[in-house]
Formats: C-alpha cells, sequence, structure tokens
C-alpha cells in the first residue's frame, strides 16, 4: 500500500535558495530537452520520447548546456526530464485515443514566474533521519527542519520518493511512503446511509442529518479582489510585485485549505460511523457549463468528496456503493416511487401527486440513493456492478428505468448525479 505523507518545511535562507535553484534546474531540464525534441521534429528526426533517451542526451550535453550542473543533485535534472516524458507520453496517448479526459496538447515550455518551484528525489539518500524525528535530509542541501515529527507519521513505512515543492511563500515535503498492506477491516457498526451532495447544502444524508457548504471561495472573494488590486498596482519585476504576488497566493492557499478541511471532516465521519455509504456518480464536467453555477459547484468541490470517501471508506472497511448518474433521485418520490416528469430548479421541496408525502427536496434525494442500493441488495456484500430487475422493494411499483449500481469503491476518477447541480 503507497500512502502520501506531506509535512511542512522550515529551511534557512541559505537552504531557501538552494531548493529555488533545485528547482530551476529541474525547469531548465525540461526546457532544454523539449527544445532538443522539438529540434528533431523540425529537422524531419524520428524523436526520441522516452525517459531513457532524454536522459542519455541531457548526459551527453549538460556540459555544454549548463556547465553549472555539478552544483544541483542530479535528481533535480532527472525531474525536469521526467515531466517531459509523462507529458509527451500523455499527448502521444490523447491523440490516438487511448487517454481518458480532454484532450492534452503538445507540452509547452515552463516559465520561472508561472511554474510551481518543484523537484524530486527517487534515489539516494534522501528522507529521513533516524536521531531527528524533526528533519529531513536533501542531498546537495542538507538537513532541513520540519514543523512536525516526521518519523511518527512515516512509522515503520519505507519512503520511496520524496518531492519538495513551494506553495504560497511555503516549502513542502511530499512523502511515498509504502506500507505492508493492513489487515480487511470489519465494517462500522452504523446504519447505511445515502448521500445528496449539493451547492446550497454540501449534503444531506438520509437520516436527516445536513452538513452546510463552507463556500470557501465565495466567503473569501472579497479579500482576494482587494489582493488583486493591490497586485495590479504593482509595477512587474518589483520587490513589491513579488510581496503582492505571495499575498495573492496565500489568499488561494487559505481558500484550498478551508475546503480540504471542511471535506476531511465530512468523510471521516461518514467513512468510521457507516457500514454502507451511497453517493450518486455525477457528472461534474457536464455540470460546470451551466455557467451561473459553475463558480458555486467547483467550489463545493464533489470530485474532491468522492476521492477521499473512496481511499477512507476503503481504509475503514465501510463499503461504498456508487448510483448511476442516470437515476432520477430528485424526480423520485421516496414513498411510493412515482416519478416527475419535471422538476424545476427553483422547487426546494418535493411534492408528490400520487400518494401527498410532502418533503425536502434534498432529503428526499438522499433516501432514494439508498433505496436504489438497497433494491439491489447489495449492502451486505461487496460486488461488481448490480442492477435490479422487477419491481421495487416496499410494495413499489417498478420504475421505467431501474438503476444501477456500483456497489464497490474501487472506481476512481469518474465524476461525483446531475441532481447536485440543482441544489
Amino acid at each position: 500500500m503507497l500512502e502520501a505523507v506531506k509535512v511542512a518545511l522550515d529551511p534557512t535562507p541559505a537552504q531557501e535558495r538552494l531548493m529555488l535553484s533545485h528547482a530551476g534546474a529541474a525547469r531548465f531540464a525540461f526546457n532544454a530537452a523539449l527544445a532538443h525534441v522539438k529540434d528533431q521534429l523540425e529537422r524531419g528526426e524520428a524523436p526520441d520520447w522516452n525517459l531513457y533517451a532524454l536522459r542519455r542526451w541531457w548526459n551527453a550535453n549538460k556540459a555544454r548546456l549548463a556547465p553549472w550542473w555539478a552544483e544541483n543533485s542530479k535528481e533535480a535534472y532527472n525531474t525536469g526530464l521526467s515531466g517531459l516524458a509523462d507529458a509527451l507520453c500523455n499527448f502521444t496517448r490523447s491523440r490516438k485515443g487511448q487517454r481518458k479526459g480532454r484532450r492534452v496538447g503538445f507540452p509547452t515550455f515552463r516559465s520561472r514566474d508561472r511554474t510551481t518551484p518543484r523537484f524530486a528525489y527517487t534515489t539516494g539518500s534522501f528522507g529521513l533521519i533516524l536521531d531527528d524525528p524533526k528533519a529531513l535530509r536533501l542531498p546537495r542541501i542538507g538537513r532541513v527542519h520540519t514543523f512536525e515529527n516526521v518519523m511518527k507519521r512515516v512509522g515503520d513505512g519505507r519512503v520511496l520518493r520524496m518531492t519538495v515543492s513551494r506553495r504560497a511563500g511555503r516549502w513542502y515535503a511530499s512523502l511515498t511512503v509504502e506500507r505492508a498492506d493492513p489487515p480487511a477491516s470489519i465494517p462500522p457498526e452504523g446504519a447505511p446511509i445515502g448521500v445528496d451532495l449539493g451547492v446550497k447544502e454540501l449534503a444531506t444524508i438520509s437520516d436527516g442529518t445536513v452538513v452546510h457548504n463552507p463556500r470557501p471561495l465565495e466567503r473569501n472573494l472579497g479579500r482576494l479582489a482587494k489582493a488583486q488590486r493591490s497586485l495590479s498596482r504593482k509595477k512587474r519585476g518589483s520587490n513589491r510585485y513579488a510581496k503582492a504576488r505571495v499575498t495573492v497566493a496565500r489568499t488561494y492557499a487559505r481558500v484550498a485549505n478551508l475546503r480540504a478541511d471542511a471535506m476531511h471532516k465530512l468523510t471521516t465521519k461518514l467513512a468510521d460511523g457507516h457500514s454502507d455509504v451511497c453517493i450518486e456518480d455525477l457528472n461534474v464536467q457536464g455540470m460546470t457549463r451551466n455557467h451561473k453555477l459553475a463558480r458555486a459547484i467547483e467550489d463545493a468541490a464533489f470530485a474532491e468528496f468522492r476521492r477521499m470517501l473512496t481511499y477512507k471508506c476503503a481504509r475503514s472497511g465501510a463499503r461504498l456503493h456508487v448510483v448511476d448518474r442516470f437515476y432520477p433521485s430528485s424526480k423520485t418520490c421516496s414513498a411510493c416511487g412515482m416519478v416527475k416528469a419535471k422538476l424545476s430548479l427553483k422547487e426546494r421541496t418535493y411534492a408528490c401527486e400520487a400518494c401527498g408525502l410532502t418533503i425536502d427536496r434534498d432529503l428526499n434525494a438522499a433516501k432514494n440513493i439508498l433505496d436504489a442500493v438497497s433494491a439491489t441488495g447489495s449492502l451486505n456484500a461487496r460486488g461488481a456492478d448490480v442492477r435490479p430487475a422487477g419491481p421495487r422493494t416496499g410494495g413499489r411499483t417498478a420504475m421505467k428505468r431501474e438503476p444501477s449500481v456500483r456497489a464497490s469503491g474501487v472506481r476512481l476518477g469518474a465524476g461525483v448525479g446531475n441532481d447536485a447541480m440543482h441544489d
């Protein structure tokens, strides 16, 4: 099992200059190798795009291109070459239709102003210091103090990779730790629940619990606008311009931290407190095409909720069930199963014309998500895709379009029904 451990670094001014030098070396190697590939294409030659060919070319030409190459660790240059090899591979696979998602363009040169300073160590004596739990060893840089006990967080794991990066003026080290596979966990004793995500309320749970949306970006728009106005009035390239850029970056980092904090608290509570968690497979990319709701939808971070809940359920032993995105959870009555033909966005209360049920729209959707999984009988066992057939349980009539349920938390990456856009 691989796990990421991210810690904040506390470098001295001299160490920070060395880190920036390593990050610049990675960027220089990326740009130099990209220029070499473009030159091969212009001459009509078959370019060498794999990492090993790029490394051979760099080792043969580094003395000419960068006489100062010995000042930095070789891992810094390998970071840039590895990034270019991955970018070219993604471009090739995307053009051939072998890569999912949006089309990936040909890589471009990295700018010093717009590129995040970053480099990584994969070989050599890097990582933990046995007799110093609050420090990390960075080759060519030395011992760098950390703000927390790294040894305690890593435990008995083995560090495979360490990526050093700067974000909003602060340096961080992300450790890829290899651990032994944990024993199978017993699912929590909490009752199964259905979760409906939305914009107004971040999550509405089938047991009646409502988790309010913190809206971190919307709450900090004023602060962000003030910082950006201050940045626009500074002369580009001056010291005050650099300080103003850091202020803007810290504001964005604050927004990201507030969002991550809310997501971690919610997903941990769900994964540790319930045996089965049922959610919808939302088409987030399609939902953001509504430009009136795009910013609010992205601020809610539905995909990040899905990602966190997936690995936390696997860790706690809870079973994650993902209902098909076309299942009409908001239009279906949670009492009798009647499906409405239309349901406008402004109808926040669901009123059933068949049985007379009046219920909150989000709570009704959450109950339907749980019922969709219950109808398959997959709440007590893990499994692959399960498609229910015949009448729904509980004496309700059969639906014209039966829901398809993913009763496993192993599929990653897809957007997290379409109903959340209405909420």
